[in-house]
């Protein structure tokens, strides 16, 4: 083990397109996804107490530090019968008092006054949050971002899965890896409610296996991105060592500027290597999941991989979590800095020799992971 690693330091190498795609600022002036990418990430300097992956993933659960988030409730009813039940979604708001004690603390449903009025023409940045698995809007997790980002003046909702944060189950349908049916009605009803709100998102997890699976029939509109398009993405640990509902291929099809993070020291899905019949020794089958080629096949998309933090760890010395630091600076620049739409010209015309034939009687969808032949 070296002295920067018992200090705490956390090497980070970013995978990318060798050609990047470009975006532009206020200026016209153009930097590559890449490039933006590595100047708003902080140096990774960890907690040296919590030096391994097991170390950094347990600190989560007993770690108490919970920013105040307040929620405010809408249940949605599915409007595909081929996906029956309901879920709910929690939208950050300003500080109340109403309380139910079926839901989170600081969560309460909105009132049908409430509702009536929650549209709004205003153009204040969304942000669509997904949790991991078993999660839901009360993670502390994702509560260091949507805190950071709800006081610089923007708004932020958490799409819970359902049964997940005290939510009731009312079909035989529950989510998995690839149930993205909610997250496209979600964005569909944000794109109605809020017109002028350009729209982004970020997933921990498996929520961020679901962001990129979203089907590619939601990718293409005003903005930038799969479903129904938000205009740029930030995923947590990406991996999923399940290929069958994994977004690795899925990534191929992104669309708009992603960025991800990713701990080389994950310790979920540890897995026993098995030779000559016997278990000699134990690896990390997360880390054999990481999609490294497709990130550098498509110039949407950026992975940052730390050497250290656990699963939605990332842990310093002052109890901070440094992802959190990292997603909000990659938002900020998003909406602060660039254009997203200056772009779109460039970004449509290199994406679209991707979606060419691979010959004249073959494709290859990656959304779908079907080689089609002509016959």
């Amino acid at each position: 083990m070296d002295i920067w690693r018992l200090l705490g330091y956390a090497k980070t190498t970013f995978y990318s397109h060798t050609d990047p795609l470009s975006l532009c600022d206020e200026s016209s002036n153009k930097a590559t996804l890449l490039d933006i990418c590595k100047a708003i990430t902080p140096p990774c300097w960890l907690h040296p107490l919590l030096l391994n992956g097991h170390l950094q993933t347990i600190w989560t659960v007993v770690k108490g530090q919970d920013p105040l988030i307040y929620y405010k409730r809408k249940i949605f009813s599915a409007d595909d019968p081929a996906f029956a039940g309901t879920f709910a979604v929690d939208f950050v708001v300003q500080p109340h008092r109403d309380t139910d004690a079926t839901l989170p603390p600081r969560t309460a449903e909105f009132s049908e006054e409430e509702l009536e009025k929650i549209g709004s023409d205003d153009g204040k940045p969304m942000l669509l949050t997904l949790h991991g698995l078993t999660g839901g809007s009360q993670e502390a997790y994702l509560k260091h971002v949507l805190k950071s980002l709800f006081e610089d003046g923007w708004e932020a909702c958490v799409v819970n899965a359902r049964g997940c944060a005290q939510s009731k189950i009312t079909s035989d349908l529950l989510f998995n890896a690839r149930a993205t049916w909610d997250i496209r009605q979600v964005v569909k009803w944000l794109r109605q409610e809020f017109p002028k709100r350009p729209l982004f998102a970020i997933g921990y997890s498996l929520g961020a296996n679901i962001l990129v699976n979203s089907p590619r029939a939601d990718i293409e509109k005003p903005t930038y991105r799969y479903r129904q398009s938000p205009k740029c993405s930030l995923l947590m640990a990406v991996a999923n060592p399940d290929r069958d509902a994994s977004s690795c291929d899925s990534l191929l099809a992104v669309r708009i500027p992603l960025f991800a993070l990713h701990a080389q020291d994950d310790p979920v899905d540890l897995t026993t290597i098995v030779t000559s019949g016997q278990a000699d020794r134990t690896k990390i089958a997360l880390q054999e999941a990481v999609p490294f080629q497709e990130f550098q096949k498509n110039p949407c998309a950026v992975l940052c991989m730390t050497k250290l933090g656990g699963h939605l760890g990332w842990f310093e010395s002052g109890g901070d979590q440094w992802f959190a630091k990292t997603a909000t600076q990659f938002f900020r620049a998003m909406v602060i800095k660039f254009d997203l739409t200056s772009c779109q010209a460039e970004r449509q015309s290199r994406i679209r020799g991707k979606d060419k034939p691979l010959s004249g009687d073959a494709s290859f969808d990656p959304m779908r992971r079907k080689l089609q032949l002509q016959t």
